[in-house]
């Protein structure tokens, strides 16, 4: 059996036959799946991506560093300021809330390989003292907005081709997680091909299969589309659309100040960002440009601006992006109704691949390039962007390595949670002996007003907890 003709002859164009040269030696199977994906890339944009490589492999200098030199932070609204402001922007989302016209996408296309965990993150038991899944307390903190207000938040889970089997099963089987289930969209983000660094090819990960990678948390804004997931808010009535991460269980989404902010400034695009303390810690910093906001990687930003700081000790580049946002639902449709909206980003990586043998080769230096884009790439397409700072006790606990590391464990979270508890069962009036873990159950506890009336309730002794606990409102 020959390959179908238009394959041969849209890979003899592209100059990609390399990637039939096992088709004699495989299975109908086989070489039914080599056919299908193949006849499914798009290759267009792959021809994008071998120009950018090529442009890569070519370039004998480094590229001239950004100019930021009329660039600055962008104020920021502080949340939870004690002002009649941030009194106002609460209500502004609480109403949002109570009317049912938000909805929520979770990304959650990571492995947990570097925790030494052979399923999707979202799977991991991360619960201090209930060992609840980051899908359960992510999903629980919409569950509790439903159980306040009375209307659910419509949420689409994005997916890799790597975990969305096993993502749908679990959420299936744990009932999604408290969720109805037509309340939860699954759509599934796109792969680009790797392309050698040494050559214009696509490279083969086995006979039958060319080696791909996802595209990105910018990918969601595509497949989103593409899926239905954009119709499908609409439908439902969503006006606002939050974004965050499945590695992040203190992530505040739908914090009514948040969405009251970003409403009552009427942003296109708003963002959650942590002050960044130190000039070497490796996160994004927002910016604004000339009149444009935009994000800066931070390995895209000069040591010396880096360090550089303000009268008040600040440093000049200080707004950290975490990677939760807030968006106006027309914005994400204009925008993904434009195929350049997101310019493509190239990473150079170590991809396995096979030889002109079939052996297959780990790389022990990089060898290929992969192409991923970034959705805070939207910013400068938006005509307002509004940050709000957050504490990062607060907000931000990201789970991304393996126990016993000196950062973002699952030690050091589940810490994080047990302290975030603490405070806030202490501001409600509640107070913890000291060493005892507590847990607040997501599900059932939205903000401090279901610990407030828990206090009230009488149903702590002395309002005292003594021994490990998962405080439960109701």
């Amino acid at each position: 059996m020959t390959p179908p003709d238009q394959l041969t002859e849209t890979l003899r164009q592209s100059r990609q036959l390399h990637l039939l040269a096992f088709w004699d030696t495989l299975s109908t199977e086989g070489r039914s799946r080599l056919a299908s994906q193949l006849e499914g890339l798009d290759w267009n944009q792959i021809s994008d991506c071998r120009q950018r490589a090529a442009q890569r492999r070519e370039q004998q200098e480094p590229s001239a560093p950004i100019d930021l030199s009329s660039a600055h932070t962008p104020p920021c609204h502080q949340l939870g300021e004690a002002t009649d402001a941030a009194t106002a922007a609460r209500a502004r989302g609480h109403e949002a809330l109570a009317a049912g016209t938000v909805g929520a996408i979770l990304v959650a296309g990571g492995q947990g390989t570097r925790l030494g965990f052979d399923a999707p993150k979202g799977t991991f038991p991360i619960g201090p003292l209930s060992h609840a899944t980051l899908f359960e307390i992510l999903l629980g903190k919409l569950a509790a907005v439903r159980r306040r207000h009375g209307k659910p938040v419509p949420l689409a889970i994005m997916t890799s081709t790597a975990t969305d089997a096993a993502t749908r099963a679990f959420l299936e089987s744990n009932q999604h997680c408290g969720l109805n289930a037509d309340d939860v969209f699954i759509f599934c983000q796109g792969t680009l091909p790797a392309i050698a660094d040494d050559a214009d090819c696509l490279l083969l990960d086995a006979p039958d299969h060319v080696a791909v990678a996802p595209d990105g948390h910018g990918g969601m804004l595509g497949a989103l589309a593409a899926s239905g997931g954009l119709a499908w808010f609409g439908e439902r009535g969503c006006q606002t659309i939050v974004s965050f991460q499945v590695d992040n269980p203190l992530a505040q989404p739908l914090d009514a100040e948040f969405l009251g902010q970003h409403l009552l400034t009427a942003a296109d695009f708003s963002t959650q960002v942590i002050p960044k303390l130190h000039p070497e810690e490796r996160v994004g910093v927002v910016v604004e440009r000339d009149g444009v906001t935009e994000v800066v990687e931070y390995s895209d930003l000069p040591a010396a601006l880096a360090s550089e700081r303000r009268d008040d000790g600040r440093l000049r580049f200080d707004a950290g992006s975490i990677a939760i946002h807030a968006f106006d639902r027309r914005f994400l449709e204009r925008t993904a109704a434009a195929a350049d909206s997101l310019p493509l980003h190239l990473a150079h990586k170590k991809v396995p691949h096979l030889d002109a043998t079939g052996t297959v080769i780990e790389p022990t230096e990089p060898n290929a390039f992969k192409f991923e884009r970034f959705i805070f790439d939207l910013m400068p397409l938006a005509n307002r962007v509004t940050l709000i700072e957050v504490d990062p006790a607060e907000s931000f606990a990201p789970l991304k390595n393996p126990a016993g590391s000196s950062s973002d464990s699952p030690e050091l979270v589940q810490q994080a949670l047990s302290d975030y508890a603490r405070r806030h069962l202490a501001a409600a009036g509640i107070s913890v002996a000291p060493e005892v873990t507590v847990e607040l159950d997501a599900a059932s506890i939205l903000d401090d007003t279901d610990l407030v009336q828990l206090a009230d309730s009488g149903k702590l002794p002395g309002n005292r907890i003594d021994q490990p606990l998962i405080v439960r409102a109701g």
